[in-house]
């Protein structure tokens, strides 16, 4: 049975072979290991392995494992990669050092807001709904240039697009058109890509993968 120690280093190896055969380099891509639902000691193993930076999906739960775990670890990176509610945004700006998952004009406001409170800039992604699919969170793609518009006049600092594609169907075409969209609006960073599809990602420009299962094992 793999350890967290042979599963981080397995991942990595993918990443830095992909980031390779696009002639990249593998430490353009960040490894965000998406830990939601997983305890702490089931982290604390990664932590040890060298892993730095970690995903979260909700604000609750975040809030209720690792500030216990970045005391012990002050290095630790943690990222937002789930859908953000408004009024959870202040919550979000203390404990997050990363946002993905900004995706609407309210959520624009509320963010500005606590970050004008908590004296503080968390970078931030702008979710894009890149399969237009009514059940996933995301700015509709033509919405985009006005929710970009917005945010850099709230002075949020948006650092690059996120997209999670549809499933059971190619990646690649998705990922393409993010990489694009992101070009056109001057934007470098690109959260795409995710346990089953993240070397595809890392090829067509990931600078950051969200990697939970292939880490971490199923979810129950």
């Amino acid at each position: 049975m793999s350890t967290p120690a042979d599963l981080l280093a397995d991942i990595r190896h993918r990443i830095a072979a992909a980031a390779k055969l696009a002639r990249r380099k593998a430490d353009a891509v960040t490894l965000v290991a998406v830990s939601k639902t997983h305890p702490a000691e089931a982290i604390e193993p990664l932590i040890h392995a060298g892993q730095r930076v970690f995903g979260e999906n909700r604000v609750q739960e975040a809030q209720d494992k690792w500030p216990a775990l970045i005391e012990r670890h002050p290095s630790i990176e943690l990222h937002l990669v789930g859908q953000l509610q408004s009024n959870k945004a202040e919550d979000a700006v203390r404990l997050f050092d990363c946002i993905h998952s900004l995706d609407r004009p309210s959520l624009v406001k509320a963010l500005a807001k606590a970050m004008d409170k908590a004296d503080r800039r968390v970078p931030c992604f702008v979710q894009v709904n890149i399969g237009e699919e009514d059940q996933k969170g995301g700015c509709p793609i033509d919405d985009l240039p006005a929710l970009l518009e917005q945010a850099g006049d709230a002075g949020l600092p948006v650092i690059g697009l996120m997209c999670v594609p549809p499933l059971e169907v190619e990646p690649a075409p998705y990922f393409a058109l993010m990489a694009k969209m992101a070009a056109d609006n001057g934007l470098t960073g690109l959260s795409m890509g995710m346990s089953g599809d993240f070397e595809t990602a890392v090829t067509l420009g990931a600078t950051h993968v969200r990697v939970g299962s292939a880490l971490f094992g199923a979810r129950e």
